[in-house]
C-alpha cells in the first residue's frame, strides 16, 4: 500500500493534488443517483475543463439524466500545469443547458467564459456558482477535503465527491458521518482508484493503464444523496454468546472488540467496536453510531493496554435474542 499510495502522499506534501477521475469510474458511480439528477444544475467546481471527466460524462448524458443545467469551473493552476503550451492566463467557466445534435456537444454548443479570479472554489463567483447549484460532483483537492467538505455542508448542497478513507478519521468529517449528513458511496473497485496525475510517477498496473496514470488505494465516493446500497440489511451470521473469548472487551469503554466488520455478532446488545471499514457495510436502519476511537477517559480505546487501529463504536439496533 506504501508503494501505491506514494502519490498521494506527495500530493499532500507539494498541494499539488491534480487527479483526473477516468470516466469509466464516474459511470459506474453516478449510474446509482439517477432519480436525483431530473431538472436539476449540476455544478463541477474542481474540474479543467478541457480534460475532465466528469464534464464529458455530464454533456453526453445531459438529456438521458434530464439535467437543466451543467456547470465546470477550475482552479487557474490546473490549465497552465496540464497544457503546458497553453498561454492562458484566464481561469474559466463552461456551461452547457443541453440541446446538441446527437447529445453530442461541439464548441458552439458551450459557453465559455472568462472568470474574473482565479476559479478558486472558495472565491465570490464560485460561490455565487455554488449557490445557483443543486448538486456538486468532483474530485477535490485532498489537501483541502474538510474545507471543501464544510463548504458544501454550510451552503446545504447535495454532493457526490472523491475522498480518502483517511478523511473518515478528520475532525470535521466524522461527526458529519455519525449525523447522518454524509456517508459513503457505491465505492471504487477494490477500494482504490486509477487517476490520471500528470505530476506524479507512473505506478498504475491494470490492463486500462494510460500514460501518467497512478493507482491509490482507499479512496472512496462521499455523498449526501441516498442510494440503495445505504439501506441494504448486512447479514450477521456470528454469536456472542458462547464465542465470548472471540470478542475481548476495552479498558476504557464498555464495549467489545469486533476485528473484522464480517465478523458482527448478531445476538450482541450493548457497544462494539468496529474497523473504520465498516462505513462501506453501514446502513443507519441497522445500526447506530455511537463515537469514534476515545474511550470514556478521552484516551485511545484499549484491549491490555494496547490500542488497535482507528474504531468506530457501533450498536446493533435490532440484535437477535441470545439463547444458551
Amino acid at each position: 500500500m506504501a508503494n501505491e499510495n506514494t502519490g498521494l502522499h506527495s500530493a499532500k506534501r507539494n498541494k499539488k493534488d491534480e487527479f483526473y477521475t477516468q470516466i469509466v469510474d464516474i459511470e459506474r458511480e453516478m449510474r446509482h443517483y439517477r432519480r436525483h439528477f431530473k431538472g436539476k444544475v449540476v455544478y463541477c467546481n474542481c474540474d479543467d475543463p478541457y480534460v475532465s471527466a466528469f464534464f464529458e460524462y455530464f454533456t453526453k448524458n445531459f438529456q438521458f439524466l434530464g439535467l437543466k443545467k451543467l456547470i465546470t469551473t477550475c482552479y487557474r493552476s490546473q490549465q497552465m500545469t496540464l497544457f503546458s503550451q497553453n498561454d492562458a492566463e484566464e481561469a474559466i467557466k463552461l456551461e452547457y443547458t443541453g440541446g446538441a445534435r446527437n447529445n453530442l456537444p461541439t464548441p458552439d454548443d458551450i459557453g465559455v467564459t472568462p472568470l474574473r479570479g482565479d476559479g478558486d472554489f472558495r472565491s465570490e463567483e464560485c460561490i455565487d456558482l455554488l449557490k445557483e447549484a443543486d448538486i456538486v460532483i468532483t474530485n477535490p483537492p485532498f489537501s483541502l477535503f474538510s474545507e471543501y467538505v464544510t463548504q458544501l455542508i454550510d451552503f446545504r448542497k447535495k454532493f457526490i465527491i472523491i475522498g480518502h478513507q483517511n478523511a473518515i478519521t478528520y475532525k470535521t468529517i466524522f461527526p458529519l458521518i455519525k449525523g447522518n449528513k454524509l456517508w459513503l458511496g457505491y465505492g471504487f473497485k477494490r477500494n482504490m482508484a486509477h487517476f490520471v496525475a500528470p505530476h506524479y510517477e507512473d505506478t498504475a498496473s491494470d490492463a486500462d493503464h494510460r500514460e501518467g496514470m497512478i493507482r491509490v488505494s482507499g479512496v472512496m465516493w462521499y455523498t449526501n444523496l441516498d442510494h440503495e446500497k445505504r439501506h441494504e440489511e448486512m447479514i450477521l451470521v456470528h454469536r456472542y454468546c458462547g464465542n465470548e473469548d472471540a470478542y475481548p472487551e476495552y479498558d476504557n469503554f464498555d464495549a467489545i472488540e469486533v476485528s473484522k466488520t464480517q465478523n458482527i455478532p448478531v445476538d450482541y446488545e450493548g457497544a462494539m467496536g468496529v474497523p473504520i471499514t465498516f462505513l462501506t457495510k453501514y446502513n443507519p436502519d441497522q445500526f447506530e453510531i455511537i463515537k469514534f476511537r476515545k474511550g470514556n477517559d478521552d484516551k485511545d480505546l484499549s484491549i491490555g493496554g494496547k490500542c488497535p487501529y482507528f474504531r468506530i463504536l457501533i450498536k446493533n439496533k435490532k440484535p437477535q435474542k441470545q439463547t444458551l
